[in-house]
């Protein structure tokens, strides 16, 4: 197999421009991330990503979304919205696993029909009383044991799919105050309170096969360096004390909570013990500077990634007739999530307005 570069880049529209098909062509990536951006309709994403893996020319391409249900939701349902993971955890529980899986079948039948086989969820991330908006509605529950559960049936129901999920956000990002797109969060919790925000990464680590670093500083093992580009925290929690041996993402690059070039972020994270990164704002200066100075995988991180991509062959398994009603009658009895993050505007600053 030709060497293949440590990133999944992101493309700027609905289709794709000649210099992005001259830089997936050259580059080699791992694949490419959809955002709204993306996405008019089906038609259209399957003819895009069906553009991305001829370019690419390989039949390993991983094409990825954030695809969590409520906000974080970037294929939207005709017919019903899809929920919030706090709505999901805030039902009884007989009733949210039931939802869980029809939510993922669901999900996972768009997602196929698109071109999508790596799914960005679930999120694993335990909720608390200080948690930041941009994840309190993105939460299961403030139980680590019903976080684990509801996010086991997911992660299950997306492999019988044959769409690779990805948990995150790895070792835990529930206790932050702060957003990672706009600065970087520290938790000063000490090693017997991160217990209980290990435990679902813990309890799921081999039986996800992918998972995604949090830009967040564990001031327990690292005062300094955000999880992401720490080789403590990656090898002496996330590989050690969670027992995660899966394919370890990076979350996106161009968050605040990094600072320097994007090639400064990309070695950081390599080094630290990122198999890969991920690229998502699809503007040409940062595609070019990604595919110049993001080296391939390596070794270690080519097995890995030859490990998982054996999931996309499996056929994936149907989803029953009666799935969408049942759904539907669920979603009823879900509580109502108030959300009030306001993702065009924190976007906004991220870009400097």
């Amino acid at each position: 197999m030709k060497s293949v570069r440590a990133c999944l880049l992101s493309v700027s529209g609905l289709e794709l421009t000649s210099f992005e098909k001259h830089i997936l062509e050259k580059a080699n990536p791992l694949g490419v991330t959809l955002f709204k951006r993306n996405i008019r309709s089906l038609k259209q994403v399957k003819a895009l990503t069906q553009s991305i893996k001829e370019v690419i020319g390989r039949e390993n391409v991983l094409i990825a979304t954030d695809q969590e249900g409520g906000r974080v939701c970037r294929f939207e349902s005709r017919k019903t919205p899809f929920l919030a993971q706090r709505a999901i955890g805030g039902m009884a529980f007989n009733q949210a696993a039931k939802t869980a899986r029809l939510q993922a079948c669901l999900m996972g039948d768009i997602l196929l029909k698109a071109g999508v086989n790596v799914n960005f969820a679930p999120c694993l991330d335990v909720l608390t009383f200080e948690t930041a908006s941009v994840l309190k509605s993105r939460c299961f529950s403030d139980d680590e044991k019903t976080v684990a559960d509801l996010g086991e049936i997911f992660i299950k129901t997306y492999l019988e799919k044959a769409i690779l999920p990805c948990m995150k956000h790895l070792p835990g990002h529930g206790r932050t105050t702060a957003d990672p797109h706009l600065r970087l969060p520290v938790i000063t919790a000490d090693e017997k309170m991160l217990q209980k925000d290990f435990y679902p990464f813990r309890k799921l680590a081999s039986v996800c096969p992918m998972g995604m670093t949090a830009h967040i500083v564990v001031s327990a093992a690292d005062k300094t360096a955000p999880a992401t580009q720490s080789a403590k925290v990656i090898r002496e929690i996330i590989r050690g004390e969670i027992g995660f041996h899966g394919f370890l993402l990076s979350d996106a690059l161009e968050m605040k909570a990094l600072s320097g070039r994007l090639g400064e972020k990309t070695q950081k994270a390599l080094n630290a013990g990122c198999d890969a990164v991920c690229y998502c704002s699809g503007e040409e200066a940062g595609l070019a500077e990604m595919a110049a100075e993001t080296p391939f995988l390596s070794d270690e991180a080519a097995q890995r990634f030859l490990s998982i991509c054996s999931i996309l062959t499996r056929p994936p398994v149907n989803t029953p007739h009666e799935a969408l009603a049942e759904y539907q009658s669920l979603v009823r009895l879900a509580p109502i999530i108030n959300d009030d993050y306001d993702a065009v505007e924190v976007l906004h600053q991220m870009k400097g307005g």
